[in-house]
């Protein structure tokens, strides 16, 4: 390549904070998105590419704080001006304040992309009239090291495949760009390049797609598999370069590919016992592996302590609808077996699923929060989510909300509503929206309560107990350090779910709700 001049240039990639009264903004403050650091990596390789990562819902490390949150980006463009700034779509909710910045980049001449699974067909055109210049489709880690080679050496971006932008004035798409397969070929995400964050959970992944195929997610393609090896060299560099110890393999199925995933496990067993020091890990997985005794000890053995399980719901009507071929009785015993391997378990749930047409379903608010409570306290669960269904774009779900006209409008309920504790659409008589949002309300606040402060003080007191498990301490440590930790995520989420109240209290929300109605309505008659 030519060399177009002596000049360094510096990409800022920004993951957008949380709206202020978002509920996940605690788990954030101690973590990252894997996405962006990977991108940022890409072009750290780069000649003549400075980059960083400013995670506006992390910065705790000295981090420039504006007055309204997040970073305060005029005393960061000062400070080192960026020539290009990349944000992060990936969490819808954060998407007015993704535009916000982007235009406040923009007046300045600086270049803006974005990328993630927000941006759609539906969505993009959005994006490049709100102060977007580039949006790139699928994964970025090619296209954003062609797009800022163009941008350097002044060429043109139309043979980039992966891209939407304006061209003369209307949106111009370039053709899709093949899916990643060769993860070899790229390098082991640097985390030293998220600036001002501080890092408890680090979050790994060796599988990309999800075939489950489910009409509200948005990730979809065949899974496409890193080698164990790689997932291991992740972990290991994090460990021997950071003094990690905590990590979150984000893969939405843990367990697919079962002879490697064991094998994997099996490495990373053997890896914590040659640098004795053990690890902390959480995953996701079905629930039906609960059966694969050999994959379910093969994971212990590897320090994985937490699985998240996607339970959806108890109700046997609405798994039919998602097309979960279980039943609520067959979940309780495959619950029982993670349970009696040693797994902590977080269920993760939506609360009042809209059926599909033809299907002649009918049940009160209040049955369905009775089934919730009956069902969570049977499986003795360790923590939850539940949340309320949401359209995202591009998924089946809200193509056939929309096609029903139930979907309320974006201009009334905005994108920073979409992240799952709000209702987004007309639900299913005879529920109200109302009602719907306070029935999650009252699930999670049975779950995590106050009391759970004075529960935790008994755990403190009854530590001595653990003499009489002397013949067996690692039992009586499990059984200790469950409960003790049980209580602390209970109290902790009553905090959480107070301050969230009092921060909607303070929100206009009801009235947005309201004019979006009413606004439904009138289409509807039209």
């Amino acid at each position: 390549m030519p060399d177009a001049s002596k000049k360094r240039y510096r990409l800022r990639v920004i993951i957008p904070a949380f709206p202020a009264f978002n509920i996940y903004s605690h788990v954030a403050r101690g973590t990252t998105a894997l996405g962006p650091v990977c991108v940022a990596t890409a072009v750290h390789e780069m000649e003549r590419w400075d980059v960083e990562v400013i995670d506006e819902n992390n910065l705790r490390r000295h981090g420039p704080v504006s007055d309204e949150g997040g970073a305060d980006h005029e005393f960061l463009q000062r400070l080192r001006p960026a020539d290009v700034v990349g944000f992060y779509g990936g969490l819808t909710s954060t998407i007015p304040r993704l535009y916000k910045l982007a235009r406040f980049y923009k007046n300045k001449g600086v270049v803006t992309i974005a990328g993630g699974q927000h941006f759609v067909e539906e969505t993009i055109p959005e994006a490049l009239s709100g102060g977007i210049d580039h949006v790139v489709i699928g994964e970025g880690e090619e296209a954003i090291k062609e797009l800022l080679w163009a941008i350097e050496y002044k060429k043109d971006v139309s043979q980039i495949k992966g891209l939407a932008y304006l061209k003369d004035g209307t949106p111009f798409y370039t053709p899709p760009r093949e899916m990643q397969v060769d993860f070899d070929r790229l390098p082991i995400p640097d985390f030293s390049l998220v600036r001002y964050a501080n890092m408890s959970l680090y979050p790994v992944a060796r599988i990309r797609g999800c075939g489950m195929d489910c009409e509200f997610c948005t990730v979809k393609g065949k899974p496409r598999y890193a080698t164990p090896e790689r997932l291991l060299e992740q972990i290991s560099y994090l460990v021997e370069t950071r003094d990690a110890t905590y990590f979150f393999i984000v893969d939405d199925l843990f367990g697919q590919q079962r002879e490697e995933t064991i094998r994997f496990c099996n490495m990373l067993r053997d890896y914590q016992k040659a640098v004795r020091k053990r690890l902390g890990l959480a995953v996701q997985i079905r629930l039906d592996k609960a059966g694969d005794t050999e994959l379910l000890t093969a994971m212990r053995q590897a320090s994985i302590d937490m699985v998240a399980i996607g339970y959806e719901s108890p109700i046997e009507e609405e798994l039919k609808a998602m097309n979960k071929h279980i039943r609520p009785e067959q979940m309780l015993d495959l619950t029982g077996k993670f349970h009696k391997a040693g797994f902590l378990i977080h269920g993760m749930f939506i609360f009042g699923y809209p059926m599909p047409e033809g299907i002649n379903f009918r049940m009160s608010a209040e049955e369905r929060v009775k089934r919730f409570r009956t069902f969570i306290g049977k499986a003795k669960l360790d923590t939850i989510q539940v949340l309320m269904p949401g359209p995202l774009s591009g998924t089946e779900l809200r193509n056939r909300l929309n096609k029903q006209n139930r979907v309320y409008p974006v201009e009334e309920v905005g994108w920073e509503y979409y992240d799952g504790n709000f209702p987004l659409f007309e639900p299913d008589a005879p529920m109200t929206a109302e009602e719907m949002q306070a029935s999650v309300k009252k699930i999670m606040g049975r779950f995590y309560r106050f009391q759970y402060l004075f529960m935790l003080i008994l755990s403190v007191f009854s530590f001595p107990a653990m003499i009489f498990f002397l013949h067996n301490i690692k039992l009586g440590w499990r059984r200790w350090y469950r409960q003790w930790r049980n209580r602390m995520a209970r109290f902790g989420g009553w905090a959480i779910m107070r301050g969230w109240s009092s921060a909607f209290k303070k929100d206009d929300y009801l009235k947005k709700l309201q004019r979006a109605k009413q606004r439904l309505s009138k289409t509807g008659a039209d």
